[in-house]
């Protein structure tokens, strides 16, 4: 389930079925929610109006941070439950979000199954040389370690970019972007997600919205020794810069590639990084796996913004990453150059179609062991 300011979408999955509907409706007048438990009753009241017949057989949870525990969709128990609060100190921001919305549904749905699928376990088969930090290995037992985000985004475009080359993504080497308010890049090599750029955090890695991404950790110390608090810090790196902090204008792409448009230095310098830092890894990324066979591009700006596209991919023709200019600026499913020997994909992210089969596959699951 997502709400918007402008509108809710909802995917109802058959459990069990071979089919699946998804409908959107329109808020005329979008009501104020105080809390998750607000918010679910009122979903599941526009869904009943909306959908005949409407009666879950299961609810799906996106749960941001799933630790070493939860490599898996999940069917979730009390003690799951109490894991994934344990799990918030790793995920402050995104976490007791998450365990709102999961209490808000067991509450207005006793009896219906819940499903947690974690944005960690896609990237469950990193190997340490991936997700260890250069710290003590106690700092790693202790669960300070890369873990990587996005997951159910990743594992969705990866799949269908084997489906778009009529290959088995594990027959492929592939480079999946996920680019929005929040980013990442995946190397995904035959199937299996083997290095990411969100690591402890969704704040690691590539230029955001509003966050940092890769920042020399002195750059931290000296914040907090200038006299700024640890949760200014915080909001600082998470809220304050990226897109946002870097232009002065706003987090939002389109406004952004306004004012460097408009002449604006801030601006132009924000878009550069933020292409070029997704140009790096894409190189880096192709040394891990050995070679490239696709390169996918998602979210809001990966499907969206063909300028920044085609300068993250520019100068990789090296790699056999080749953009064809005419099929970028009309928004193809396919915009490398005819021959290329690498295709570049942008494919449309469908992280709920994900979330609804993975609950359909524990619900089964379920039912088989019992």
């Amino acid at each position: 389930m997502k709400l918007f300011p402008q509108g809710a979408a909802l995917l109802v999955e058959r459990i069990g079925g071979a089919t699946a509907a998804k409908a959107t409706f329109t808020l005329l007048e979008p009501p104020r929610l105080g809390d998750h438990a607000a918010a679910f009753a009122f979903a599941l009241g526009v869904f009943s109006r909306g959908v005949a017949g409407f009666a879950p057989a299961a609810v799906g949870h996106r749960v941001v941070h799933g630790g070493t525990r939860f490599v898996a969709p999940t069917l979730v128990t009390p003690e799951v439950e109490v894991e994934i609060d344990r799990l918030s100190r790793l995920a402050p921001l995104h976490n007791p979000g998450n365990l709102a919305a999961l209490r808000a549904a067991l509450a207005a749905l006793p009896g219906v199954p819940q499903v947690a699928v974690f944005d960690t376990a896609f990237h469950a088969t990193l190997p340490p040389r991936a997700y260890l930090y250069g710290l003590p290995l106690a700092y790693a037992q202790d669960g300070v370690r890369r873990y990587g985000f996005h997951g159910p985004s990743h594992d969705f475009v990866s799949r269908r970019a084997g489906e778009l080359l009529g290959r088995d993504r594990s027959e492929l080497r592939i480079v999946t972007l996920h680019l929005g308010n929040g980013a990442s890049a995946a190397a995904v090599d035959h199937g299996r997600s083997v290095d990411t750029t969100m690591g402890f955090t969704p704040m690691e890695g590539l230029l955001m919205g509003t966050r940092s991404g890769d920042i020399d950790p002195g750059v931290v110390l000296y914040l907090l020794r200038e006299g700024l608090s640890v949760d200014e810090v915080d909001d600082l790196l998470n809220k304050g810069s990226g897109l946002k902090g870097m232009s002065g204008v706003s987090n939002d792409v389109r406004d952004v590639s306004a004012a460097a448009a408009a002449g604006g230095e801030g601006a132009a310098a924000a878009l550069d990084v933020f292409a070029y830092r997704v140009r790096k890894v894409v190189g880096a990324y192709a040394a891990v796996l050995g070679g490239l066979d696709a390169v996918v591009f998602t979210g809001g700006i990966g499907e969206n913004s063909a300028a920044l596209r085609g300068a993250a991919l520019a100068g990789l023709e090296f790699l056999g990453v080749t953009v064809d200019e005419a099929r970028n600026a009309r928004g193809e499913t396919t915009i490398s150059a005819e021959g290329a020997r690498v295709a570049v994909l942008v494919v449309p992210t469908d992280e709920e179609l994900m979330i609804a089969d993975a609950a359909a596959t524990v619900l089964r699951a379920s039912h088989e062991e019992s």
